[in-house]
């Protein structure tokens, strides 16, 4: 990181300074795949508004279509259950488990988990707006409304940046004073003009976008995890 740094705007390079457990990460994801170094910025600004989401109580709320739905499905998975580190309870959680039926069990085997909620995944809420509400593409933008909150944080990704559905809820997220994060492509769309910060990775076909937007995401829930767990799996 220290050969990059000179491309790293300062405030960014400032919070690196003082999240030394992010370092290595963002190197080896720059080493990975030299192209994408100038995500690495607004990776880092994505990495600090969640945990402070997090810190906050918050909720990562994630939205896409087809293979980017997939890739929500995806991020969630890396949130709700250990990712590369070790997420075991501490001695006072544990011991409030050991007060209920199967609570050795559990405190042995429950991991902490990060609040990741996927938009979409309720058909009956799908089917319902789309029959009851004259204005298309308004599934997601619904689900947020009454499930999101100002502390929250909305995660859209759209490998052309265009996806309606998404916008509808970027604008949603915004109307209820979220932070709002756009995983696209080169282009960027609509979607990299609307958020807050956008990991625009610079690729043109679909699936090489998705292929690069699978590092962003694991490169993302990697820093997440080390930010609040220090011992490795291996």
């Amino acid at each position: 990181m220290t050969d990059q740094t000179h491309k790293i705007p300062d405030d960014v390079r400032e919070f690196i300074q003082q999240h030394p457990q992010v370092v290595e990460i963002v190197t080896d994801f720059i080493n990975r795949e030299p192209k994408l170094e100038l995500v690495a910025a607004p990776l880092i600004r994505g990495y600090a508004v969640i945990t402070n989401c997090f810190n906050s109580g918050g909720k990562l709320f994630l939205c896409g279509n087809g293979g980017s739905f997939a890739d929500c499905l995806h991020i969630s998975g890396e949130m709700l259950k250990s990712f590369e580190r070790r997420r075991a309870l501490s001695d006072e959680d544990r011991q409030i488990f050991l007060n209920f039926r199967h609570g050795y069990q559990l405190a042995d085997a429950i991991e902490y988990g990060f609040p990741a909620i996927v938009l979409g995944l309720n058909p009956s809420l799908k089917t319902a707006v789309e029959n009851d509400i004259r204005l298309p593409n308004l599934a997601f933008a619904q689900e947020l409304f009454a499930l999101g909150r100002k502390e929250d944080v909305l995660l859209g990704i759209s490998t052309s940046g265009n996806a309606q559905n998404v916008s509808y809820a970027v604008s949603t997220a915004k109307a209820i004073g979220m932070h709002t994060i756009g995983l696209t492509g080169k282009a960027g769309g609509e979607l990299a003009q609307q958020v807050d910060i956008a990991l625009t990775v610079p690729a043109t076909q679909t699936n090489r976008i998705q292929e690069m937007h699978q590092l962003v995401y694991h490169t993302l829930c990697a820093m997440i995890e080390a930010h609040y767990f220090q011992e490795s799996k291996k």
